[in-house]
């Protein structure tokens, strides 16, 4: 907790400028369902374009913490969030949701790709902003679906339905589903959880070129995974934000007893 209080001054004491370079500042975020608190004072910074994990045994508030970012918990009734999140800046609270779910993507643990052809997936969202011209389109699709990595496996069947894909490769559509978007941060809920060992490396090769271009925030069970992938991470338990640090350093050199024994298999 006392570190969390230093985090917390730090965020604080923030320029508005620092604070503009930076993606998120999470500041006293406390979130209730009902009655239930399930996030209690939580104080993270999340830089620009690195990737930040986030690990903790199941139902710690990690991936309800991710939803809170793009506001998907708005849809949930009775839930309550308490505290300030930033983005670039600004209160998430002032910015329309939509705005924000452009500029945030998310990709879940289930690859959920649409009942309808490779290409309109890619494309749904850039039509429905109002994106209209053929060849516009068409450019955004080969766009995402190169930065997907998905590209020259799929190059001759746009047409076809992206149902008859493999795990691995609807998890990549989904991505460049959400790429076509043009987003700035991209957030992912144990998007590997439900791949095999193959697909699993490529979604973790295709994160380390993403992180060129996006900021990555992931939910990962799999600390081997965090600590391939991810720069910064922030271990979670009962809803509070243990220790967050340098994702080498916190492996290496944990500061808080009950990380320690997280990442050495006490517990968890």
């Amino acid at each position: 907790m006392q570190d969390a209080i230093k985090l917390s001054n730090m965020i604080l004491n923030k320029t508005d400028n620092e604070q503009v370079e930076n993606d998120f500042f999470i500041s006293h975020v406390n979130l209730f369902y009902g009655e239930k608190q399930v996030l209690k004072d939580v104080n993270l910074n999340i830089k620009n374009k690195m990737v930040t994990a986030f690990i903790g045994p199941s139902g710690c508030g990690k991936s309800t913490l991710l939803r809170c970012l793009n506001r998907m918990n708005d849809l949930i009734s009775g839930c309550r969030v308490e505290g300030n999140i930033l983005y670039k800046g600004k209160d998430i609270k002032e910015i329309n949701p939509i705005d924000l779910r452009t500029n945030v993507g998310m990709v879940f643990q289930q690859p959920n790709p649409f009942p309808m052809s490779i290409f309109d997936n890619v494309a749904y969202g850039p039509r429905c902003s109002g994106i209209k011209n053929k060849a516009k389109l068409k450019e955004i699709v080969i766009d995402s679906l190169k930065k997907a990595s998905l590209y020259e496996e799929v190059k001759d069947r746009l047409k076809d339905s992206a149902l008859g894909l493999s795990g691995g490769q609807q998890q990549r559509l989904c991505i460049a589903r959400a790429i076509a978007m043009k987003p700035e941060v991209i957030l992912m809920d144990e998007p590997t959880s439900a791949l095999d060992p193959i697909a699993t490396l490529k979604i973790e090769e295709l994160i380390g070129e993403l992180k060129k271009d996006y900021t990555i925030i992931i939910v990962t069970h799999n600390m081997q995974q965090a600590t391939r992938i991810s720069d910064y991470t922030a271990f979670f338990l009962l809803g509070e934000v243990i220790e967050y640090n340098e994702t080498t350093e916190l492996f290496k050199n944990p500061q808080n007893k009950k990380t320690e024994d997280y990442i050495t298999g006490r517990f968890g």
